[in-house]
């Protein structure tokens, strides 16, 4: 079989989220579909009413199922936050999308490293492990995952020290950061089926999609491992190893105990006089803030081992990057002994995968940005942004997404496909299809 006459991308309406199926298409034979990501934190409207994610993430599922006639060459799911696994789950919550995609049967699951089941079940044990290890950095992630999920059930009903901004981002990153146990568990199941198997990834290694793709080179750039660099351990620079060995202790997390914010009582049930409860609400109020923090830290760290894909179609290349931020970036574009050979290919990219949904800290300007020839007065490079604006950060902090600049210069120098223009409405196509021919 040659390779692929074109590749068609489909961009799925999930609202904040992430949803790709490519097509590689073949002048003989099926074409061979690939899925990357699928997930949603957030829908828009349909009119006056609200979308929920368990009708319309199945109405997805469906769609690529037909698309792909019931067969899925492979799945990928970038890293773990629900904006790009939440679609994976069997559960209520996601209508039982992920029991269709499942039985579209992936000869392939490809996920990063640090999703690797076997190291996260050594990670529980491995007490005396140093916060520098593998093993230490996904207890770390596992560990903060519960504190998410703590924070997320504290801001459905905040205290009344709570400010609103606070508890609406943290109902956002706490649903977000939960671990998704029934996607990441459907995912792994994909991956054992009979026929199929998984790949945990990281910079330089196989993808295990060559011999399922003729004609494709798959390059996998990120995330590096803690052997190649820390540079993912974000917060090192700032925070002492301590606070992850803290962290890394599942028992520690799951025995803490949270005072209850603004409460009559204290933990020990004795009433708290009148006099002290301005300053108790004060030191809640800062809790909240430092709780932020933390959760904050965690949306990082995942995005810091988002999988960054690389295809090569003859002389087209499609660069799918997840939510991989500047500490991901910088191994694959800086630090790494390939990386002017990897600046080289990324120059030509034809279709770039916006990451993080527009953040300011997933496009990096002067390595990534400025070196792509193909954007500017021709508007060659096809460039696709998955996102929801009004969702996550504030243009105040510039930290809202999309952020305003780099929306401004994709629509400038690319030319953009937002799926935010993709309507909602029954009997539309719940996606554009965006071809490159090669």
């Amino acid at each position: 079989m040659a390779k692929p006459t074109s590749v068609e991308v489909r961009a799925y309406q999930v609202g904040f989220g992430d949803c790709f199926l490519v097509s590689f298409v073949y002048a003989r034979g099926a074409p061979r579909h690939v899925l990357i990501d699928f997930g949603t934190t957030a829908l828009p409207r349909r009119g006056a009413k609200s979308v929920k994610p368990s009708a319309h993430l199945p109405r997805i599922a469906e769609h690529i199922k037909g698309v792909c006639k019931g067969r899925l060459t492979a799945v990928v799911a970038t890293h773990r936050h629900a904006d790009h696994i939440s679609g994976f789950a069997t559960d209520g919550a996601s209508g039982g999308a992920g029991k269709i995609i499942a039985a579209c049967r992936p000869k392939v699951v490809l996920q990063p490293w640090t999703e690797d089941p076997d190291a996260a079940r050594d990670a529980r044990t491995a007490t005396r492990d140093t916060s520098r290890s593998p093993k230490s950095f996904v207890a770390s992630l596992e560990a903060m995952h519960r504190l998410a999920e703590h924070s997320w059930r504290m801001a459905l009903r905040p205290p009344p020290s709570m400010s609103v901004a606070t508890a609406k981002q943290l109902r956002f990153l706490g649903e977000d950061n939960i671990r998704n146990a029934s996607a990441v568990g459907n995912l792994i199941a994909m991956g054992k089926r009979r026929g199929a198997r998984s790949v945990w990834a990281h910079h330089g290694s196989p993808s295990g999609l060559e011999r399922l793709l003729p004609g494709v080179k798959v390059r996998v750039l990120g995330p590096p491992t803690l052997e190649q660099t820390e540079k993912i351990r974000k917060m090192r620079s700032s925070h002492p190893d301590e606070f992850w060995q803290l962290l890394g202790s599942a028992r520690g997390v799951r025995g803490m105990r949270v005072a209850p914010v603004g409460a009559q009582r204290d933990n020990a049930g004795k009433p708290v006089p009148a006099e002290a409860r301005w300053f108790r609400d004060r030191i809640a109020s800062l809790s909240a803030e430092q709780l932020l923090e933390i959760v904050r830290i965690l949306d990082d760290q995942m995005n810091n081992t988002s999988l960054i894909l690389l295809f090569e179609v003859g002389a087209k290349k499609l660069l799918f990057p997840g939510d991989a931020q500047i500490e991901n970036w910088s191994w694959a574009l800086q630090d790494a002994p390939d990386a002017a050979q990897t600046r080289a290919l990324l120059r030509e990219v034809d279709f770039y995968k916006v990451g993080h949904h527009g953040s300011r800290n997933a496009t990096p300007k002067t390595l990534l940005w400025e070196n792509f020839a193909k954007r500017g007065a021709a508007r060659r490079l096809q460039t696709v942004l998955s996102t929801m604006k009004g969702k996550h950060g504030t243009a105040a902090k510039k930290t809202e997404v999309p952020r305003r600049t780099l929306l401004e210069a994709l629509e400038a120098q690319t030319e953009l496909h937002d799926t935010g223009n993709i309507s909602l409405a029954a009997g539309r196509e719940p996606c554009e299809v965006i071809t490159v021919k090669t």
